[in-house]
């Protein structure tokens, strides 16, 4: 019974938790379920939300894309207008432009008949002119009892000397404008390349004596049957000159590398004492050796020095040659470098290049380093060979026209014949034979007198100067001025002699009476 009454206890308890149960889930559900509704219609409201505005974002996206818009059109119409404009005023202008155009071509019209009148009026008084002048003349001829021709000659005579002393006045005036101009300026750059540049006098002239120890070493120098002589000669090239002179052998050779080569064999042999043709013939072969080697040396040191740069090397050669060779007892190496530096001097207070005009100074005279062996003038060679090792062309014509025989086509040329100038005439430079010294002032005095209406003719200064009488009833003040210029271009043209000659011309006029 109990057993039952448990049971059925149990049973109204399980189904009485069912029923619980049941109720909570329907209570469950029913909130979830207003839940899930609420949540809904939440998100109705929020879409619909959303929906409103996004509808009226788009209108005011649309309203503003429509304001661009409207305002881009309103631009272009702008921009359209402006051209309409600008094409409206160009019709204007165009249409001006035409009716000046017209305008001016019917005034162009007019002048041209006006002056196809005219034309024709002055072939007409150009014929009746012509037939005046013949009557003119004709009667000039009659009145003057000379023909047309011979008036012509008196005429051009006249003309002629008209033209003389206009051209002598012309050039006193232009030689007197360029000397003021040019003279201040060109004094002051000389003077101070001088004064930077001060070389010492050359003293060494050339050498054709040598000075021997004693009598007796005359004899050992000739030898047996006169051996050693004939060897020395044969190997050296040179004639040597054995006289009455004590202690002293002269050595004559135009080639002053042969006289050098000589020279120094010699005073070799001297010191040796072995004078025999075998160990001459040695002896001279190793001073040649070593002599190219000197002037290979002479030339690459020359031209460090100057810092010209790099140079061929037959170049450097002629160079180093240029240390045995003499112009009017003037060494020429040492005036090649006192060229160069005046005009690197010059050059730089001219805003030159300066390199470059110390190369032309230094080799303007390149061509007497051969002269004596090859034909032709110095100039010449040295043109030559400054073309054939490759030199600048302004180094070329420096070497061409340093001496007038070509124009100058660069200002650093006119810098090399203005420092040779100077070079070769500063006082103990040069000096020359007597007997050249007095041929040349013969010359000169030859030359003033060789022109009409010079009288007598002077060289003075040590054939620096020559002074000019003319004549005072065949030259006039002003044709003195064209005389000498003619005397100055002749002297240039034939005469050869250092630094400069000044041309004076002397005109005096007196007139005596005798009071009794």
């Amino acid at each position: 019974m109990n057993y039952l009454y448990l049971v059925l206890s149990g049973v109204v308890g399980i189904l009485f938790g069912i029923l619980v149960m049941k109720s909570a889930s329907k209570k469950g559900l029913d909130a979830n379920r207003e839940e899930a509704e609420k949540v809904l219609k939440d998100a109705n409201a929020e879409a619909e939300t959303i929906r409103r505005q996004a509808k009226l974002d788009g209108k005011q996206e649309a309203y503003d894309l429509q304001v661009q818009a409207e305002k881009k059109i309103k631009e272009q119409q702008n921009k359209i207008q402006q051209a309409e404009n600008k094409l409206q005023s160009r019709e204007d202008r165009l249409s001006f432009r035409e009716e000046n155009l017209a305008a001016r071509e019917k005034n162009i019209g007019n002048k041209e008949k006006a002056v196809e009148e005219k034309i024709n009026n002055l072939d007409q008084m150009q014929i009746e002119l012509q037939a005046k002048i013949d009557n003119q003349i004709q009667v000039l001829e009659r009145t003057a009892g000379l023909s047309q021709e011979e008036a012509k000659d008196q005429l051009m005579k006249a003309v002629e000397k008209k033209s003389e002393q206009e051209i002598g006045q012309y050039l006193r005036e232009q030689q007197e404008e360029a000397e003021t101009k040019a003279a201040d300026s060109a004094r002051n750059i000389i003077a101070l390349a001088i004064h930077r540049y001060a070389q010492d006098e050359t003293i060494e002239r050339t050498v054709s004596t040598v000075t021997l120890p004693s009598e007796e070493m005359k004899g050992r120098i000739i030898g047996r049957e006169g051996r050693n002589i004939k060897a020395i000669e044969q190997a050296t090239g040179v004639d040597l000159i054995i006289d009455d002179t004590p202690d002293v052998i002269t050595v004559s050779c135009f080639d002053p590398i042969r006289r050098e080569i000589a020279r120094q064999s010699l005073e070799i042999l001297m010191k040796d004492g072995r004078i025999q043709p075998g160990r001459i013939e040695e002896v001279v072969d190793k001073v040649t050796r070593e002599l190219d080697e000197t002037i290979m040396k002479i030339g690459n040191d020359t031209i460090f020095k100057l810092g010209i740069g790099r140079m061929n090397k037959e170049l450097v050669k002629l160079v180093g040659r240029l240390r045995f060779r003499y112009s009017y007892g003037q060494n020429n190496l040492q005036h090649s470098i006192e060229v160069a530096n005046l005009c690197g001097m010059m050059a730089a207070e001219l805003g030159l290049n300066q390199t470059l005009a110390k190369r032309a100074g230094l080799l303007h005279d390149i061509g007497k380093a051969v002269d004596f062996e090859q034909e032709g003038t110095h100039v010449e060679l040295g043109a030559k060979y400054a073309k054939k090792y490759g030199e600048n062309p302004i180094i070329i014509n420096s070497i061409e026209s340093h001496h007038g025989d070509t124009e100058p086509q660069d200002i650093i040329a006119i810098l090399v014949a203005a420092a040779d100038t100077l070079s070769a005439a500063r006082p103990g430079a040069r000096y020359e034979s007597m007997e050249g010294y007095i041929n040349r002032l013969e010359n000169l005095e030859k030359i003033a007198t060789s022109f009409d209406g010079v009288d007598k003719a002077y060289a003075i200064q040590a054939g620096r100067e020559v002074r000019i009488m003319v004549k005072p009833e065949k030259i006039d003040d002003v044709g003195m001025v064209k005389v000498a210029h003619d005397i100055r271009e002749k002297i240039e043209k034939e005469l050869t002699y250092p630094g400069q000659i000044k041309v004076t011309l002397i005109r005096e006029v007196r007139v005596q009476e005798l009071a009794k």
